[in-house]
């Protein structure tokens, strides 16, 4: 093992946990986005803050498991569905397809959309993408151990 993957693993474990904190703050504050309601610019704020922080996340997570494989299985998988399923295994996610659905809305959430298509995103997002999230950051509460 390279004297480098243990320090770039932890970077990742940290980079990931600050990743998570913000998303947690922004589910602490979320408030349903309603697709009826004409928004203002500053009323916006919080849902472009939500939106901004799970991306992030999701990336920050997918980061750190890269690393973790490395660690665990000196070698990268060719996919990531291979990556998360292998993250499954090891019982730092729940399911690799609700990360799949994470990355796809991940993916979305980018681009503009309807405003009923928006409402579906941020509740899943604040649901059981948000759960999903939060239980990864208590998972990474503690240093791995390493293999």
């Amino acid at each position: 093992m390279s004297a480098a993957l243990p320090e770039l693993l932890e970077a990742n474990r940290v980079k990931a946990r600050r990743s998570l904190a913000l998303v947690a703050a922004s589910l602490s504050e979320y408030r349903p986005f309603d697709p009826h309601r004409e928004y203002s610019a500053k009323e916006l704020e919080p849902f472009d803050a939500l939106a901004d922080r799970f991306v992030r996340a999701v990336e920050c997570g997918l980061r750190y498991f890269r690393s973790v494989e490395m660690d665990r299985f000196a070698e990268q998988s060719d996919s990531t569905r291979s990556l998360l399923e292998r993250m499954e295994k090891l019982g730092l996610i729940r399911a690799a397809p609700l990360w799949m659905a994470m990355r796809n809305i991940r993916n979305r959430l980018v681009h503009d959309y309807l405003p009923e298509q928006t409402a579906e995103m941020f509740a899943l997002v604040a649901g059981e993408f948000g759960v999903e999230l939060l239980a990864l950051d208590l998972a990474l509460a503690l240093p791995p151990s390493h293999s």
